[in-house]
């Protein structure tokens, strides 16, 4: 049985989500609108989130996004050299996940299930399959 996560217990992992997030915004160069959006958030909201102290409260939906979008950071960075793991995610890509668009485009307009598709997607680049 899952075990309810109190606000006390969740403010930490907030906190390291969002500097982790943080982080791989600045290394893709994402403008404030797209990371917003690509958190589910507004722009005010972003930036606030951003300093440390912000005292919000993320949803599940939140939480998921920034450990996949993370997860993606990661896979990139293991599968390409830097230049490319850098701006992979805001290059128009021919892949059958994007259709020519950029992977940070998909991922906003598909939410969450998008952003578990790219996941997946580098994943099975990474491992091979």
């Amino acid at each position: 049985m899952p075990v309810a996560v109190t606000s006390r217990e969740s403010t930490p992992l907030n906190a390291v989500a969002l500097k982790a997030y943080a982080n791989v915004v600045d290394a893709w160069a994402l403008g404030q609108k797209d990371a917003a959006a690509l958190a589910d958030m507004s722009e005010s909201t972003w930036k606030r989130a951003r300093k440390p102290g912000f005292a919000g409260e993320l949803t599940k939906d939140q939480l998921l996004r920034l450990s996949a979008v993370i997860g993606i950071y990661k896979s990139l960075e293991l599968y390409f050299s830097e230049p490319l793991a850098r701006s992979w995610f805001t290059r128009p890509n021919t892949g059958p996940l994007f259709g020519g668009a950029r992977p940070v485009d998909t991922a906003i307009e598909g939410g969450l299930p998008q952003i578990l598709a790219i996941r997946t997607y580098l994943d099975a680049l990474r491992g091979g399959a």
